[in-house]
């Protein structure tokens, strides 16, 4: 039987918004602070490099802009966000593999990848689903592999929290995201977990937070 559509949030909260999605992040200077996950991230000459909820294809561009060297793939659920990373992909000469997938459900054998970044996308996740994700996400990591994500904290109250809910499509309410993704990566056994504060914009503070698989025993 073909398989049943999930829903899911666009990469700008609403199909509609997609053309502005890259040009409001730029205002928010995000490539800065994208920069600082892939430096966080240090990918190696050879590694595998996943973006996981790649929308529009920037993280991975600039991941393979910056590191020619490594084999970058992107992931998303959202076909109309995969066709406009793949047109901005062929256009800047980057070769990136880019598949269709959800964050939970990872079409990937067991240890695929060195490296596993995402970039403001757990916050459109409800909490049930990230629980999912983790350990998707360590299973696809070779032994001493990296996940970083860079993420907004919790909504809360006040104006621009309103803005990051209603904007942001923002899923976790006044949870902490970083919070919940440093337990969430304990709990999957990653090893070195921590959080840290990346950036502020707009919308609110950005945290980077990172886990490793532990390396197998000789």
């Amino acid at each position: 039987m073909p398989e049943v559509p999930r829903s899911f949030v666009p990469a700008a909260g609403r199909d509609w918004l997609l053309p502005l999605y890259d040009p409001l992040l730029r205002l928010m200077g995000v490539d800065r602070i994208r920069a600082i996950l892939i430096d966080q991230a240090s990918p190696q000459p050879g590694d595998r490099v996943l973006d996981l909820g790649c929308g529009t294809g920037s993280l991975a561009i600039q991941l393979r802009a910056l590191h020619p060297e490594v084999v970058v793939s992107g992931l998303d659920p959202d076909s109309k966000a995969l066709a406009r990373a793949r047109r901005k992909g062929d256009r800047s000469g980057s070769e990136i593999e880019w598949h269709q997938g959800y964050a939970d459900a990872l079409p990937f054998p067991d240890g695929s990848f060195d490296r596993v970044v995402s970039s403001l996308v757990f916050h459109h996740l409800p909490p049930d689903v990230v629980r999912k994700a983790i350990p998707e996400i360590r299973r696809v990591l070779r032994p001493g592999g990296m996940l970083s994500v860079l993420d907004f904290g919790a909504a809360g109250h006040g104006v621009v929290s309103a803005l990051l809910s209603r904007v942001a499509s923002h899923q976790h309410g006044e949870e902490d995201v970083a919070v919940e993704l440093l337990a969430m990566m304990e709990e999957a056994d990653l090893v070195e977990v921590e959080v840290r504060s990346a950036s502020w914009t707009l919308f609110g503070e950005l945290f980077l937070t990172t886990g490793k698989v532990p390396r197998q025993v000789a």
